[in-house]
Order: structure tokens, then C-alpha cells, then sequence
């Protein structure tokens, strides 16, 4: 009887652009093992991008990696997302009005980070709340989010949550989600 070797841990990057949903699958135990190219690309491959349904292009990119390298998924340790429709969204002045919630952020940070002129005439609501560093709960208050939600569903197409430290403890952006939906539908 032999044992079963443990498939080497691969890392999966996709990149949606405007044209072409790129998969790259890459290996940090194949390769130069130092300096800066240490590892190893095993496969690339394209799609087209899917406006209409992004998740079409994306599993078309990544069946097609994954089909190139001769991978089971199961090896997979990482995935990384990245796409520029976003970015050009807001360079070409395209995309719907959208509602930003920020839990636990003032308007200054908004101001100072430059988003501010971003957003141009999106709405912006500012609720007390968000987590500190460790994922400990400030006071969530969504009840000026409530008030305004009658108002702001009937005008943008759709909603950005954000919480401070939410990467730590997302139950404000949660809670933020949830009432929008009962609300607004």
C-alpha cells in the first residue's frame, strides 16, 4: 500500500477586465524557490468577460486554468480577485447611483481618503458603530439608515456597505445588510 502524497498548495488569480476575465494558477513550491521570481506560473488562461453575468466569464477563465494545468480544485489555497470595471466605471462617469453606508466612519475620512468627489452626487449615510482593531463593538445606531431608506431605495440602484474594521467583525455590515433588504426589498 502506498501513501497518498498531498497535493502541493496552488494560488488562483482572476482579473476581470473590460474585454478578457484573465486565471492565472501559480505554485510556490515548483520554480526558483529565492529571490524574486521565486515559484512558478503553471497555467494562464483567458475568457471573455460577461457584462451581463460576470460569474459566466469567471468560471469560463478558471475551468479553462484549471483544464490547462490538469488541477483539481481541491488544490487550490488561495484565490485572489481583482478587476478594473469597477475603476472605470468611475473614470467614464458610468454605473448606477449608489447609496454608500459607513458604519463607524466620519465625513472627514471621506473627505481625506479623496472619496468625497468620487461618489459626486451618490448619497452618503453615516451611522455610529463599527469595531476596533481586536473586533470589539462600538454602539451600532442604524436608525438615521432607516429613516432615510424610504427615500434612497426609490433613487439608487443599489447599496455599499461599509463598517470600520469589518474585516475583523463583519456583524455591522451585516445588520446594516439585512435592514436594507427588509426595507427596500
Amino acid at each position: 500500500m502506498t501513501a497518498k502524497t498531498k497535493p502541493k498548495p496552488l494560488f488562483l488569480g482572476i482579473d476581470t477586465g473590460g474585454t478578457y476575465t484573465d486565471a492565472v494558477l501559480w505554485s510556490e513550491t515548483e520554480g526558483p524557490q529565492e529571490g524574486p521570481n521565486k515559484g512558478k506560473v503553471l497555467a494562464k488562461a483567458k475568457a471573455l468577460t460577461t457584462r451581463h453575468d460576470l460569474a459566466v466569464g469567471i468560471s469560463g477563465a478558471v475551468d479553462a486554468v484549471l483544464g490547462k494545468a490538469g488541477t483539481d480544485p481541491a488544490a487550490i489555497k488561495l484565490v485572489s480577485m481583482s478587476t478594473t470595471l469597477a475603476t472605470n466605471a468611475l473614470v467614464e462617469g458610468q454605473g448606477g447611483r449608489v447609496a454608500l453606508v459607513m458604519i463607524g466612519f466620519s465625513e472627514g475620512d471621506l473627505a481625506r481618503d479623496g472619496l468625497k468627489g468620487a461618489l459626486g452626487t451618490d448619497p452618503v449615510v453615516f451611522c455610529p458603530g463599527g469595531h476596533d482593531v481586536h473586533g470589539n463593538a462600538a454602539r451600532l445606531d442604524l436608525s438615521g439608515l432607516e429613516v432615510m431608506l424610504p427615500e434612497l431605495g426609490a433613487s439608487v440602484s443599489g447599496f455599499a456597505v461599509c463598517a470600520y474594521f469589518a474585516t475583523r467583525n463583519p456583524a455591522h455590515e451585516i445588520a446594516a445588510r439585512e435592514l436594507i433588504r427588509e426595507k427596500t426589498g
